[in-house]
């Protein structure tokens, strides 16, 4: 079963990344739930519309998935998201950036579809890389 469950989050990835969400929504339980930064979202349809908002500010969203972990019915997954800002983002304009964003989330998966997804990313390095934050320093 993790092997199926691993599979069903690359899924829901890689539609996000093809440009077909709708693919990534099938893969969403009705009563599915995301908590995110500040959010919650809930259906496939309020994902799709979350998914929209970040394809609308990086067109060229991009994942690549560096450690996947599955256990029962859940998946811990720690990839990066790469994409160049060509579009608003939370009131800030596009700054033609390029950005690469270190993000974790853990979902659970009940009989094939995910109906919760725990998320975690960079916000705070998000914004400095777009240009809205003053730069971070790269280490210590």
């Amino acid at each position: 079963m993790s092997a199926e469950n691993k599979a069903i989050v690359r899924r829901v990835l890689d539609s996000i990344t093809n440009g077909n969400v709708d693919e990534g929504a099938r893969c969403m339980a009705p009563n599915f739930i995301w908590h995110g930064p500040g959010a919650e979202v809930r259906g496939p349809e309020g994902w799709k519309q979350l998914v929209a908002s970040y394809l609308t500010a990086f067109p060229d969203l991009s994942f690549t998935i560096e450690d996947q972990i599955a256990e029962g019915d859940r998946v811990a997954t720690r990839y990066t998201a790469h994409g160049t800002h060509r579009g608003e983002l939370a009131g800030v304009a596009a700054s033609g950036r390029v950005v690469a964003v270190p993000c974790h989330n853990v979902d659970r998966i009940v009989d094939g579809k995910v109906v919760e997804t725990f998320e975690v990313f960079d916000q705070l390095g998000m914004f400095a890389a777009i240009g809205t934050l003053p730069a971070l320093p790269e280490s210590v």
